[in-house]
């Protein structure tokens, strides 16, 4: 896979977990007569269930206080990736990735007990590093679930049924996949190594592109209902399934696939995670 070759290709953003894992919510566009009278907000109705509008980003069920989105939510798992990346990062990669810091976390997660809940919300980076687990757990406590297989590519092919959420052939920059970078290639120097290192969702391309975009910022990947938008269903992140045998969809930014809605991996163990698996929640609609 192609990687920049010079650190004047692409920069590495630090610093912006606090802005861009925590910033409000900008205020869904458009009419949503539907969904605001059966489906709970943010959602969209698709034929009989709801389906959030954006990937999910995670909060704190009681304070709403923003969860980091480059570590893991679970506390065990947040602090041992955190230990290992704090050695790890200055060992791996040219000189320039070694002297990489890790994003910053807020400080509750480190001190205080919380629940992961799942938001959907436009303008803030998604919460990668979910395993399946997490991912059911996060949208339970929001009153959710996950999707069904047969609900997400419902929901991704548009009331039209085209293979992509913006028609029937593959366009190339439509939604964020297929990306010339890959993160761990760039950091790590080998695309399969170092796949929890917190610092992957922050290379951006050119210096100014972000890898992992924020929700709803590739304009061209949307997925149209009579309800209204639903976003970034290919590409950006891998999504959760409700699978227990453990199944993701939609493909991320640097899968070379060019399959849409019926991108697809089933390899991984439920318990998996990395920077790249990510959710979005259904519901069932109100009576």
């Amino acid at each position: 896979m192609p990687r920049a070759r010079t650190w004047g290709a692409m920069l590495v953003v630090l610093g912006s977990i606090s802005l861009a894992g925590a910033q409000p919510a900008a205020r869904p566009s458009g009419p949503r007569p539907l969904s605001a009278r059966r489906c709970p907000a943010p959602m969209a109705l698709v034929s009989g269930f709801c389906i959030d509008r954006w990937e999910a980003s995670l909060v704190d069920r009681k304070s709403g206080r923003a969860l980091s989105p480059y570590y893991p939510p679970q506390p065990a798992a947040l602090s041992r990736v955190r230990e290992v990346w704090l050695v790890e990062r200055s060992r791996t990669g040219d000189p320039g990735a070694r002297g990489l810091p890790l994003p910053e976390l807020p400080s509750f997660q480190l001190s205080e007990r919380y629940e992961p809940m799942a938001v959907s919300r436009p303008g803030v980076v998604p919460q990668g590093y979910l395993t399946y687990h997490a991912a059911k757990s996060a949208c339970q406590a929001a009153g959710k679930r996950l999707c069904k297989e047969e609900e997400w590519t419902l929901a991704c092919r548009g009331r039209v049924g085209t293979k992509f959420p913006y028609g029937a052939h593959y366009v190339p920059g439509r939604c964020n996949v297929h990306r010339a970078l890959h993160p761990a290639a760039v950091l790590h120097d080998n695309a399969s190594m170092g796949l929890t290192d917190p610092r992957l969702n922050l290379v951006v391309e050119a210096g100014r592109d972000p890898l992992l975009r924020s929700t709803g910022a590739t304009l061209g990947c949307v997925s149209a209902w009579d309800d209204g938008g639903v976003h970034d269903m290919v590409g950006n992140l891998d999504e959760w399934l409700d699978d227990p045998s453990g199944v993701f969809v939609g493909g991320f930014y640097a899968r070379m696939t060019s399959k849409g809605c019926e991108a697809k991996i089933s390899g991984h163990a439920p318990s998996y995670y990395d920077y790249s698996t990510g959710t979005r929640c259904c519901a069932d609609p109100r009576k």
